[in-house]
């Protein structure tokens, strides 16, 4: 396959790994991964949002392609792999590369061969990567849309939250990606693969979500601006005795948030993937995300909250490694759903009793 590119690229090709120091990340997957029609794929706007972010960010793998403005070409992308030929190879790759993260995006070349079998590949697949790596944050995605197989492709996505869901609930560091509801088809270069947008919309995509999950990418990158230190006077200034009264405190503002919820609907479920974005000035430390789900909306699991009850009157609680939201930064939570006609939207929502903003 001859690549053509403005940019100058570098051949797909196992190479000598590049290496910073810095968290050791594995995009792993197929030729979506690997970057096919623009090389490089969503690796580069990601590795730009991570140099932008101040993450010091060290991607890993046998494979090596991309453009000069990536600034590490390692990745485990296979151009036309399916989950069991990933799952036959990924021991060995992460004994080799000992990764923090893994990106997985993985199932495309599944939905024109056995998609009814995808599903369960999958989980067998992130079995053996939890058991290989069980230190490492695994984030699933669900995969992009793919023309000719639109069916299988749903049907395969409307079952990754469960199983997800279950790698958590057996204490595994697993954490899902809504991916395939962050692209359409007008995304798509080729029917199949995305183009420059539609890779962009991978980056933010896991950019967001790897931010969520502390340690994952590192912790919070410093600030460049040196406190401000005022020197001490010459003369101790008089004091003032306390009044014997203390005055009355003003609480933090809490809940200034915003709020952005897209929905991925099929037959009678759906997920829904919800962003919460703090647009206050101090951070949010323990949150509770309020909000009434369309009548016949029933939850049936969930992802990066606890959810209580399942229909009705909901309240989303932040989980142990998410309770702090920075001002502007934001968690992804999501959640799967049965619906009995109605998939439509939540019209409000309250973070810690004040309203939100929504997009």
């Amino acid at each position: 396959m001859a690549v053509v590119a403005t940019a100058v690229t570098f051949a797909i090709a196992p190479a000598n790994a590049e290496s910073n120091g810095g968290v050791r990340v594995m995009p792993l997957g197929d030729s979506i991964t690997d970057g096919f029609n623009v090389p490089g794929g969503y690796r580069i706007d990601l590795w730009q949002k991570f140099a932008a972010g101040g993450y010091r960010i060290d991607f890993v793998g046998s494979m090596f392609n991309g453009p000069g403005s990536l600034g590490d070409h390692d990745h485990e992308g296979h151009s036309g792999w399916t989950i069991s030929q990933v799952d036959a190879n990924v021991v060995n790759w992460l004994r080799a590369t000992t990764p923090r993260t893994v990106l997985l995006h993985i199932g495309t070349n599944d939905m024109y061969g056995d998609p009814t079998a995808a599903a369960s590949r999958l989980s067998t697949l992130i079995d053996r990567i939890t058991s290989t790596a069980p230190s490492a944050d695994v984030f699933v995605a669900t995969i992009i849309p793919r023309s000719g197989t639109e069916n299988a492709v749903r049907t395969y996505n409307a079952a990754i939250p469960g199983i997800v869901q279950s790698k958590v609930n057996a204490g595994r560091r697993v954490h899902l990606v809504d991916i395939g509801s962050a692209l359409t088809y007008a995304d798509l270069a080729d029917g199949i693969h995305p183009n420059a947008t539609g890779y962009g919309k991978m980056a933010t995509a896991w950019y967001n979500a790897l931010r969520a999950v502390p340690g994952s990418i590192g912790g919070t990158p410093p600030t460049t601006t040196p406190p401000t230190t005022t020197p001490p006077p010459t003369t101790p200034p008089p004091t003032t005795p306390p009044p014997t009264t203390p005055p009355p405190t003003t609480p933090p503002a809490s809940g200034a948030c915003r709020v952005a919820y897209t929905v991925n609907a099929w037959g009678n479920g759906l997920t829904a993937s919800v962003t919460i974005t703090n647009t206050g000035t101090a951070a949010v430390n323990g949150w509770a995300l309020a909000f009434t789900l369309p009548a016949g909306q029933s939850i049936t699991g969930g992802w990066n909250a606890t959810y209580t009850p399942t229909s009705g009157a909901v309240t989303a609680r932040n989980v142990s490694y998410n309770g702090s939201v920075a001002p502007n930064g934001s968690v992804e939570i999501g959640f799967q759903a049965n619906h009995t006609g109605n998939a439509g939207k939540p019209s409000s929502f309250t973070l810690n009793g004040a309203a939100c903003s929504t997009v």
